[in-house]
């Protein structure tokens, strides 16, 4: 894999982790909401104002275009194990801005996806 390539790939998947933290942070400006009809509109409404909720669409929609353009040089069987760098990157971000826990089990987890993501980049 080319340093090109590998730019593209982790470009997409830093696009994709950070939208979903952005969709997260547009989530607790809302806050919890009950899934229910007459929620449609003002919660609609809301979520869709919502500069966080907009970012992470605009972050989602830049990372597919960047996807396809990985995904046209680098073999899927090498570039789809790549989004587990993800992970990584939102449980990190995700103490960090949000606060969420990061226990040791998790740390066992995200150890074990950057060890599966080596593996395959060399393969």
């Amino acid at each position: 894999m080319s340093a090109a390539e590998l730019i593209l790939i982790l470009s997409g998947v830093t696009l994709n982790a950070v939208a979903q933290l952005l969709l997260k942070a547009g989530a607790r400006d809302v806050g919890r909401f009950a899934f229910v009809w007459e929620n449609a509109i003002p919660i609609g409404t809301q979520l869709l104002t919502s500069a966080p909720i907009i970012g992470g669409l605009a972050c989602y929609v830049a990372s597919v275009a960047i996807w396809i353009m990985a995904l046209s040089r680098v073999d899927v069987s090498i570039a789809y194990p790549m989004l587990s760098i993800g992970y990584v990157i939102n449980a990190l971000l995700a103490w960090w801005l949000f606060g969420e826990a990061v226990t040791a089990q998790r740390i066992a987890g995200i150890t074990i996806i950057i060890i599966g993501v080596v593996v395959v980049a060399k393969s």
